[in-house]
């Protein structure tokens, strides 16, 4: 039986830090536990046991996922944090849904052209230093959910994160990596070199403590004096003086303005289940819907039992056609129309009757869905029942019957790899998920259009895929993923292979992933993708992009015959899934 440290040894030796298949499947075995009363599942232990924690001392699903998240703050801040956004997807144990947008917004002074130089988009700009950062939005989010769904106050579940800060922790060995990485990059922030790096400049090393105690300070004012302080007080205000003083534009009237929004959760239906999502500014939830739509007019378990890359082939023809969409129709729904016909089912057969099972199709542009011109958010007319009245994702749920879905982020690694001195906290760089100019790809590749345009006050658009999965009107699997674009293709996979393939969860996350984001037209591949697969694959005429890994995954299901949790976390990386 492989054990925990047996898998750390194995990535190890594993270079890119990649499994083989054998590796994942001994994991499987011994990674998967049951609990009675709730499970929380995170990439890292330390924000596993905060959610826990929160559990044992009374709260419940919401509470203990917001633990979770905080504390990530603390401990992974290279994926997420106060200074980035979230989206927040909740059942609660009344049956009452609830989707609440803590993405950030671009600031008062932004505008289109703000990364053209000389007639020319410069990405720089919009990924690095101060013109990068938008306002952020996960505290103000996190605020809201636990007063509308929680059961502890927020200095509950953010004065622990306050004292892991203050007392320091081991790193593991993903922050080390990714500090080691990007050190040169914090280096030319005196804030982000004093909090994350040495004194020499150097970055720590696996399993060396790094202690932060500015950090902690800025969470020990807010479970003091509550989130006004972070966006009406002293907070805000630092964070605009380094702006004037670097460049930025980002003020402390943009933090005062900021509001977290309740929106509609999208629902659809897939088969026999009922699929709830997170709406626009989430291009997630609706390309998840998409996709799944146009996977069902198909026997998935009769092509997976085909071999030959059937399926993975199949779910890569799927994945161009509906990211050929992103890139145009998707944006913030309060500044763009985002179309109610691209989860259209008759729309999906429309898309799904161009794939060739035999070969790759070229996608040369998006597709036309009907009722273009009617927003996904207006109210759904009486014959419409498909809609009822570097980041990291979060997976909860209690035996109350609440469950919890969270993907928060900085974007890339360390975000804008900016902190202000004396706040220790991570500043996002989340204006590089607009399109800076149309056609011009971002960090991740992903090519927008004027939808997603900047304008100021606007949420850029994002990938973040926070899924609950409804059977017989009950939850029973709640997933979601870290990665970029991959998110959403990695959600999806997942929801296939429980759904269809009726696999174990364990085996569903830890199985090899594809992904293909219609530009640039080649297929990501796991390395651990069998390479009979891989050949049969490029038979059919895809341009293979090999990959140590393609993202992480967070995911809790629950079995109504055992009333028992089963919690997953990632095999690709550390991580936990805990519970009691």
């Amino acid at each position: 039986m492989l054990t925990r440290r047996d898998l750390l040894r194995a990535l190890a030796a594993t270079s890119a830090g990649t499994l083989a298949a054998n590796t994942f499947a001994s994991l499987r075995a011994a990674d998967t536990q049951t609990w009675q009363r709730g499970a929380v599942a995170t990439v890292q232990p330390l924000a596993t046991k905060a959610g826990v924690n929160a559990l044992r001392q009374g709260g419940n699903a919401v509470d203990a996922a917001i633990a979770a998240a905080v504390t990530l703050g603390v401990v992974d801040q290279h994926n997420s944090g106060l200074g980035g956004g979230c989206f927040i997807l909740i059942r609660q144990a009344n049956g009452k849904l609830l989707a609440i947008d803590g993405r950030e917004t671009a600031p008062a002074k932004a505008s289109r052209d703000m990364y053209v130089r000389d007639g020319k988009a410069v990405p720089a700009l919009s990924q690095t230093g101060p013109l990068a950062v938008a306002t952020p939005g996960a505290l103000a989010a996190y605020a809201l959910a636990l007063n509308k769904a929680g059961k502890l106050k927020l200095a509950e579940v953010v004065q622990p994160a306050a004292d892991l800060a203050a007392k320091g922790f081991a790193l593991d060995r993903n922050y080390a990596r990714k500090l080691k990485s990007t050190a040169d990059k914090l280096a030319q922030f005196p804030g982000s070199k004093g909090a994350l790096l040495k004194a020499d400049g150097t970055a720590y090393e696996e399993g060396e403590t790094l202690k932060q105690p500015d950090l902690a300070r800025t969470y020990q004012q807010i479970a003091k004096h509550g989130i006004d302080w972070f966006y009406r007080g002293e907070f805000a205000a630092m964070v605009e003086a380094w702006m004037k003083a670097n460049g930025g534009i980002l003020t402390a009237a943009d933090f005062a303005a900021y509001q977290p929004i309740v929106r509609e959760p999208l629902q659809t239906t897939y088969r026999d289940y009922r699929i709830i999502g997170f709406p626009p500014p989430s291009s997630g939830g609706v390309h998840v819907a998409q996709m799944l739509n146009m996977l069902e007019q198909f026997e998935l378990a009769d092509l997976n039992k085909q071999g030959r890359g059937a399926l993975e082939h199949l779910l890569a023809e799927v994945m161009k056609l509906a990211f050929a969409d992103r890139a145009y129709w998707l944006g913030d729904p309060d500044f763009a129309n985002v179309p109610r016909g691209l989860i259209d089912k008759a729309y999906a057969r429309e898309l799904a009757a161009k794939i060739d099972l035999n070969k790759a199709s070229e996608v040369k542009s998006y597709g036309r869905p009907p009722r273009a011109t009617e927003n996904i958010f207006a109210k759904p007319p009486a014959d419409a029942p498909i809609i009822d009245k570097h980041t990291t994702h979060i997976a909860a749920a209690d035996a109350e019957g609440n469950w919890v879905a969270i993907t928060a982020t900085v974007n890339t690694t360390f975000g804008s790899k900016i902190i202000v001195p004396g706040t220790g906290l991570v500043l996002n760089n989340e204006m590089d998920d607009f399109s800076i100019s149309p056609g011009q790809p971002n960090a991740f590749g992903l090519i927008g259009a004027e939808a997603n345009a900047v304008q100021p006050g606007k949420r850029p658009l994002s990938s973040m895929s926070p899924t609950i999965v409804l059977r017989d009107n009950q939850p029973f699997l709640t997933v979601g993923a870290a990665g970029g674009p991959t998110i959403i293709t990695q959600v999806l996979q997942v929801l296939v292979r429980v759904l269809d393939l009726h696999q174990p969860l364990s085996e569903a996350v830890a199985a090899p992933r594809v992904h293909h984001q219609w530009r640039p037209d080649e297929l990501r591949v796991e390395q651990s993708l069998p390479a009979a697969t891989v050949a049969a694959l490029q038979d059919r005429g895809h341009k293979i992009d090999a990959t140590a890994g393609i993202g992480v995954c967070q995911a809790v299901s629950f079995d109504p015959a055992t009333k028992a949790f089963t919690g997953v976390h990632d095999p690709r990386v550390p991580g936990s899934a805990e519970g009691l």
